[in-house]
């Protein structure tokens, strides 16, 4: 195994969960470099599903070392949660590590997320209010709390003696919210430090040093058309999800990255507002949902849907540094006749037609799909192990999806369950 990043190709959702699953078996460390409880991924394995949100999902293997870079938020509440519902299935914790670095989601952060998109109007974003973007916000302000922080007595009471005044002047004076008094963040701190002890990596230079000879995973999450500088921006997240920001939220440099699997389905979902220029708002749209169960993790809303998109896959390729693709929930067009994939946009206004993705997101309301039709081939794909025993019409498929996008596809899954993979 080379090390490995797993991103997600589209707008999250893909499935990345179940990829990072399957390549963690031969991992012997797994970073998760970006985001934070925002996420939602399910790996389903002997009948059992788990639901991952932060913690890497990797942790389902005894012998592998979860490491939380500091490119990630940690809202703690959410964390303990997340932890505790896993332990009752039986997870074993005595090899998660997290980055002292990275940065916690106060409730200050969850209080400014939820205001503010509950009164953004025509500015609503879709998020899923829990603190993220007003984490990083901080983060990039230089107000953020580290894990570090937590340890250190003197170094949060200086720290809180800068931010509060900044803050509570901002929840009174922006948002109408409470302020907070330092010993009440200083009482919450002390709680997160208990919570997160027995995790902290403060040896986390010494740890990747005796990994580097080793082989490497790094999980990502949301999508590269989520990515805060190459999404549909501002529909996006609050961070890189893209195969780069996998060197600036682990710890390692960008030489240590040898191989970056984009994550991607046979169709296209999206969470939240934003544009989607192969949405699906009439009964195939509808089937694709039913059939593909599309309902967010972390927030249970339902996902709109759509053909594939081979334009913005083939963005995600450039931007996103893929080498090659993993192609999730082809399985749900199995009892199709026939299947579209988006070979270009026309914009209804002037007929231009855009092969390369159009980045100014407020021209997508005139984009039209140009569609290609495939025939589709009426079985069923769930127990197929091989790629030689996959029908033609699912072959010429996915030879086609390859030829569009300028990636060759190495892995398709057929169904959720860890065994219902082949490798191409």
């Amino acid at each position: 195994m080379k090390n490995t990043v797993v991103i997600g190709a589209q707008w999250g959702d893909e499935g990345k969960a179940k990829i990072t699953d399957i390549l963690a078996r031969q991992a012997d460390l797994i970073i998760r470099y970006q985001g934070g409880c925002n996420a939602g991924h399910t790996v389903v394995t002997g009948g059992t599903t788990y639901k991952f949100h932060l913690i890497p999902s990797g942790i389902l293997y005894d012998n592998t070392v979860c490491f939380i870079g500091a490119g990630c938020v940690i809202h703690p509440e959410s964390f303990k949660k997340e932890y505790e519902e896993l332990k009752a299935q039986g997870v074993n914790f005595k090899n998660l590590k997290i980055s002292p670095l990275a940065t916690i989601t106060m409730p200050y952060h969850i209080e400014i997320d939820g205001y503010s998109e509950n009164n953004a109007g025509k500015g609503k974003i879709g998020t899923t209010k829990k603190g993220i973007g007003p984490t990083y916000t901080d983060k990039m302000a230089r107000i953020g709390l580290k894990i570090q922080d937590l340890y250190s007595y003197e170094a949060l009471s200086e720290k809180l003696d800068m931010i509060l005044p900044i803050k509570n002047k901002q929840l009174e004076k922006v948002y109408g919210l409470e302020p907070y008094t330092k010993e009440c963040i200083i009482s919450l701190c002390e709680t997160y430090a208990e919570l997160f002890k027995p995790y902290v990596a403060f040896d986390w230079q010494d740890m990747l040093n005796r990994y580097k000879d080793k082989k490497i995973l790094f999980e990502g999450a949301q999508g590269v058309m989520l990515d805060i500088d190459y999404g549909t921006y501002p529909f996006v997240t609050s961070s890189n999800p893209i195969g780069g920001g996998a060197a600036t939220g682990s710890g390692y440099g960008p030489t240590m990255i040898q191989d970056v699997v984009g994550v991607s389905k046979a169709y296209v979902t999206r969470v939240g507002e934003g544009p989607f220029v192969t949405e699906l708002t009439d009964e195939i749209g509808k089937k694709i949902q039913e059939i593909g169960h599309e309902f967010g993790v972390t927030t249970g809303r339902p996902r709109r849907c759509g053909w594939f998109d081979a334009v913005i896959m083939k963005y995600a390729v450039l931007v996103g540094g893929i080498t090659n693709v993993a192609l999730t929930k082809i399985d749900v067009f199995d009892t199709f006749d026939e299947i579209k994939i988006c070979t270009a946009y026309k914009d209804c206004r002037n007929d231009k037609v855009y092969t390369s993705y159009p980045t100014d997101v407020f021209i997508h309301k005139y984009l039209e799909p140009i569609y290609e039709t495939m025939p589709g081939w009426k079985t069923s794909l769930s127990g197929i192990k091989t790629y030689d025993e996959l029908p033609e019409n699912a072959k010429k498929y996915i030879k086609k999806v390859e030829d569009l996008i300028g990636a060759p596809i190495g892995i398709i899954s057929v169904g959720p369950d860890r065994e219902q993979t082949i490798f191409v």
